[in-house]
């Protein structure tokens, strides 16, 4: 009888008798993810085959296949658009200002989410916490032509309302929009003013998942909210941070078309002009597809190299990375 039970105990369901089972209870998960696979798939995973017009000669009436590869007088370089790519003036200047605009945005808006948490998670007041909570995420809603019309409305240098109040108080007119280095301050700030609301979400949410019995055990040994805020909810969040940190490093050499295009004007072109509006203007206003395949494939090398190191980097020193 006991060996009986035993052999009861020690049966397992074959794996493939479990996988089926849970599959028939979970049904309604995967067929929500499906969508999310099939835009994947069509948007962009079916697209990547296209990439290989960076290296091939783009003619408009054939088919991929039949194009034939990049060649100089005759002879093969597969590597020819590359080679002009990186020899135009514009596409240096272009990928010098995506670096630099990139690289302002991580120093100056990185650490306004998690500033923005932490001063919102010591509110004590609910409603006045929420109110301000609400007002913060509105601006993540407003598209790059609303928000670069309120720049133009507020820093515009004659007639702009800040510099109506700066001029009838005596001081001079700041050129905002029209001298390159107040542009760029002009950006970061805009670009930190729309996203710090929406990205503080996420570290709220990691706020809320530290054991409040550390708050607890902290003011039992008279610790003040600066030392709770710096030694408990600091490092409750610090994979998060490390996380998305990683993630923004992979966008280094990305952005967006929206954000440039509608606040670049013709004073500021020498700083405004990125590799998206560069991508635009050659290859789809300048019909030079291969050229601008060129581009994008460099920018998305350059973009999962850095997504890499950091998150090596990161594993190495101990943390936890993207994977």
């Amino acid at each position: 009888m006991s060996e009986a039970k035993e052999k009861t105990k020690a049966y397992k369901p074959p794996k493939q008798k479990l996988t089926k089972t849970y599959l028939k209870r979970y049904w309604q998960l995967y067929a929500l993810l499906a969508l999310p696979l099939i835009y994947l798939a069509v948007f962009k995973y079916l697209p990547m085959r296209y990439i290989i017009l960076a290296f091939k000669e783009y003619k408009l009436n054939m088919p991929l296949r039949d194009m034939p590869w990049a060649n100089v007088r005759g002879e093969t370089d597969v590597f020819k658009y590359f080679k002009q790519a990186f020899g135009n003036v514009d596409f240096k200047r272009a990928l010098w200002n995506t670096l630099k605009l990139n690289l302002l945005d991580l120093i100056m808006g990185f650490p306004a989410p998690i500033i923005f948490a932490l001063i919102l998670n010591e509110l004590c007041f609910k409603r006045f916490k929420k109110v301000v909570q609400t007002i913060a995420y509105m601006p993540h809603f407003l598209s790059w032509v609303i928000i670069a019309s309120l720049c133009s409305q507020l820093f515009a240098p004659t007639d702009g309302l800040i510099n109506s109040l700066i001029t009838q108080l005596g001081g001079e007119s700041i050129p905002f929009l029209d001298d390159p280095a107040h542009w760029v301050g002009t950006y970061v700030g805009a670009g930190v003013w729309q996203s710090f609301g929406w990205g503080s979400i996420i570290y709220l949410a990691a706020i809320a998942g530290i054991n409040t019995e550390l708050y607890e055990a902290a003011s039992v040994d008279g610790a003040g909210r600066f030392r709770k805020m710096w030694h408990i909810t600091l490092p409750g969040i610090k994979p998060t941070i490390v996380v998305l940190l990683i993630m923004n490093l992979g966008y280094i050499m990305g952005g967006g078309f929206e954000r440039p295009w509608a606040m670049k004007n013709n004073l500021v072109i020498e700083v405004a002009e990125v590799i998206s509006t560069y991508v635009y203007k050659v290859g789809i206003q300048g019909l030079k597809i291969s050229l601008t395949t060129a581009v994008g494939l460099f920018q998305s090398v350059v973009g999962l190299f850095f997504l890499l190191a950091a998150n090596t980097i990161s594993r190495k020193l101990g943390e936890r990375g993207i994977w």
